[in-house]
């Protein structure tokens, strides 16, 4: 029978499917997953609505910022097209 909790099971399972190794993703786990840290329970709604929507708008202007470089870099004068 295979050791580990709910975690090491998840590993295992998707390990295969993103095609690394179990112990790669179980360090790359370790190593970022503390970050995203779960919305603490004793969050209210209106709290977490507030969270969300300053979430939604850094995502918003980074995604501008990517719009805008990505046009700057595809009218690049010089550069090769690939059509």
């Amino acid at each position: 029978m295979a050791e580990g909790g709910p975690r090491s099971h998840s590993i295992r399972a998707v390990a295969p499917q993103l095609g690394v190794g179990e112990e790669t993703l179980r360090m790359w786990c370790n190593r970022h997953g503390p970050e995203v840290a779960p919305a603490s329970a004793s969050q209210t709604p209106a709290e977490e609505i507030r969270r969300l929507k300053r979430e939604l708008a850094e995502a918003r202007r980074a995604n501008e910022i990517l719009k805008a470089a990505s046009a700057f870099f595809a009218a690049e004068p010089g550069r090769p097209t690939t059509r």
